[in-house]
């Protein structure tokens, strides 16, 4: 089933009854209006159906009730910062019934194996991104297959980089200075906030799945609570950039993040992709390679399973 994705972008009330999220709006609460005007005024959504929250308003307010039923529900909640950009991601702490087992093997899995899952991934990455360039540019892509084809055991020619300084040099036709930069100009912010998202459905299908998302493959940072859900995304972001890519020339006289261009990215977890060569929802494919990564813990198999363009 795909969960939905919800941002709130403007004060609300956020509550629990019945299993349901109910919303209700301050300017309707707070003024004399009939109590059958309010009563209509109030949207509920069921618990069971949400995936994915993001709280974009700093009047905002949520109960703990809520906060509780959606954490037991696996929904991960994202905050966003005074820019609108997310910058907290909250995950329930168990949610997988032999979650212990689990932890164990992931922690158990050996410098090789990881090493290995790292090479599939980079590889799906790079292919990935000469894909999105060979169908919106016209630039040469034979050097991007060449790397994918030459990544080794935990990339260690450092290949991702090396397709990463070409890759952004040419992804943006109408924005030939751009560069890929967090803190950088538009549409840095979009891509941000894509990846936010897909982040938070990454993090998300790895606690279902019963997998810690602080141990990653390859991302290590002391400071990182999600490195292997940074992990896992990497050969999904060239979606995220597809879609930023199309976007681009509609909004170039928009460098802020407006309302309509974050309902576009909260599509991400619908997005069509190919995987396992079905087609799929975004959202349904990481949780088949998610899964595929546990299995290689386990020892089931050896072969991540990642989308393809």
């Amino acid at each position: 089933m795909i969960k939905r994705t919800l941002c709130f972008s403007n004060p609300a009330y956020l509550s629990l009854k019945d299993e349901q999220l109910v919303i209700k709006l301050p300017e309707v609460e707070k003024n004399d209006l009939p109590e059958s005007f309010k009563q209509a005024a109030v949207r509920t959504i069921p618990i069971e159906d949400i995936g994915v929250i993001l709280l974009d308003n700093k009047q905002i307010t949520l109960t703990q009730a809520l906060l509780e039923n959606l954490l037991s529900n696996n929904c991960a909640v994202v905050t966003c910062d005074s820019a609108h950009l997310p910058t907290g991601l909250m995950m329930p702490l168990e949610s997988n019934m032999v979650q212990r087992e689990r932890f164990h093997e992931q922690i158990a899995a050996s410098l090789p194996l990881k090493k290995q899952l790292w090479q599939q991934t980079v590889k799906a990455k790079i292919e990935n991104q000469a894909a999105v360039l060979q169908q919106y540019t016209q630039i040469e892509v034979g050097n991007m297959q060449k790397w994918a084809d030459s990544v080794k055991s935990g990339d260690s020619g450092n290949l991702e980089a090396r397709a990463a300084v070409y890759y952004w040099a040419n992804i943006f036709p109408q924005l030939p200075h751009f560069t890929r930069d967090r803190e950088g100009d538009y549409p840095n912010n979009l891509l941000n906030y894509g990846y936010a998202i897909l982040r938070a459905i990454v993090a998300r299908a790895l606690v279902a799945t019963g997998l810690l998302p602080t141990f990653g493959i390859h991302h290590r940072n002391r400071y990182n609570a999600y490195c292997l859900a940074d992990d896992v995304m990497e050969p999904y972001r060239p979606y995220v950039d597809e879609m930023v890519l199309k976007m681009v020339p509609r909004y170039l006289q928009q460098a802020e993040l407006t309302q309509e261009m974050k309902v576009e990215l909260l599509q991400i977890p619908v997005l069509d992709v190919q995987i396992a060569e079905k087609r799929s929802p975004l959202m349904i494919a990481v949780a088949a390679t998610v899964v595929s990564l546990y299995k290689c813990y386990s020892g089931e198999c050896r072969k991540i399973v990642y989308p393809q363009f």
